[in-house]
């Protein structure tokens, strides 16, 4: 321990920060690249679609999303208002008969599936990024320190990841959920847990190949920290798995967020979100197959537009 605080010289924060940059420019630069695989253009295209539909959720979403229409309860897509019935949305807002038309029809309750199913759209883009986020932070450090340094500290760290690692993704996410109870900061706080081993291991084993490269041994010679070389010389150089991995686990977030809302482990109501609109609707899947088929759907295109911008982004690292 006294051997990683002496590291944390004064002059190191600043060339910490400069590796960090890079980094950060090393992510620009692959956007940028990006253009040369159309398989990754189709998926940031739907995941662009889906940033834009939650950012401008108010102004597209037709009705509040927990509006209830009583004409509207289990009525089919591309419905209008009963002939002969004006009812009010809100104390605002006067529909009457064929002048509203519900695109995606309405729920069990008579709430507009469209409007929550764009404001599930917010949810799922907010927490499974910061979910994720969190997970790579602590999955990173833990990967830099036990695959650069090695000895107790190696033992340490891959002995409590495996430990993690051995319980069933699923039931630990319900564990930790049901003792923690419901809500956003537990969400992430459970996927963060279950995640960073995983990507621990990840980041070791790109540490335990680059370390041995020419250019950290350079670093060393000059007399560089341990933390600058971790963050200047081989995390930038460990960037295109971990982007590519980024992006897969982001849709496997997505859709154990889903996941946990079907099983009512989700976010606590009012808050929409795709996986608690399926389980809400799942008693009239039969009757109403819009109810539950429009955000099984919606989860399928976010994590397909995942899939596939990782899938560019490995061709474009492998052209490198």
């Amino acid at each position: 321990m006294a051997q990683i605080e002496n590291d944390l010289s004064p002059g190191t924060a600043a060339r910490l920060a400069a590796g960090l940059a890079g980094f950060a420019r090393g992510l620009v630069r692959g956007v940028l690249l990006l253009r040369e695989s159309w398989v990754g253009m189709l998926g940031a295209g739907i995941l662009v679609f889906w940033v834009m539909v939650a950012i401008l959720a108010p102004v597209l979403a037709p009705f509040p999303p927990d509006q209830q229409i009583s004409p509207l309860i289990n009525a089919p897509p591309m419905s209008v208002a009963d002939a002969g019935h004006a009812f009010f949305t809100d104390e605002e807002m006067l529909i009457t008969d064929g002048t509203e038309r519900y695109l995606l029809g309405g729920d069990g309750l008579g709430r507009d599936v469209l409007s929550r199913l764009i404001y599930g759209a917010r949810s799922v883009l907010i927490y499974a990024p910061i979910a994720t986020g969190f997970a790579y932070a602590i999955g990173i450090l833990m990967g830099l320190l036990a695959g650069y340094k090695r000895g107790w500290i190696d033992d340490v760290l891959s002995r409590i990841s495996d430990m993690i690692l051995a319980f069933p993704v699923l039931v630990l996410y319900v564990v930790i959920i049901t003792v923690m109870e419901r809500s956003a900061v537990n969400i992430v706080l459970a996927v963060t847990f279950a995640s960073a081993p995983g990507i621990m291991r990840i980041v070791r084993g790109l540490v335990l190949d680059l370390r041995n490269r020419d250019y950290v041994a350079a670093a060393q010679t000059r007399g560089e920290s341990s933390w600058y070389i971790m963050f200047r010389e081989i995390l930038p150089n460990a960037r295109g798995p971990l982007i590519v991995d980024a992006c897969l686990r982001l849709g496997y977030t997505t859709i154990t967020i889903g996941v946990l809302g079907f099983l009512g482990l989700g976010l606590p109501p009012p808050d929409p979100n795709w996986g608690n609109l399926i389980a809400e609707n799942r008693n009239i899947a039969l009757t109403a197959p819009h109810s539950t088929v429009f955000p099984c759907l919606a989860i399928s295109s976010l994590v397909l537009a995942l899939n596939l911008l990782a899938d560019g982004l490995r061709e474009i690292s492998l052209k490198d």
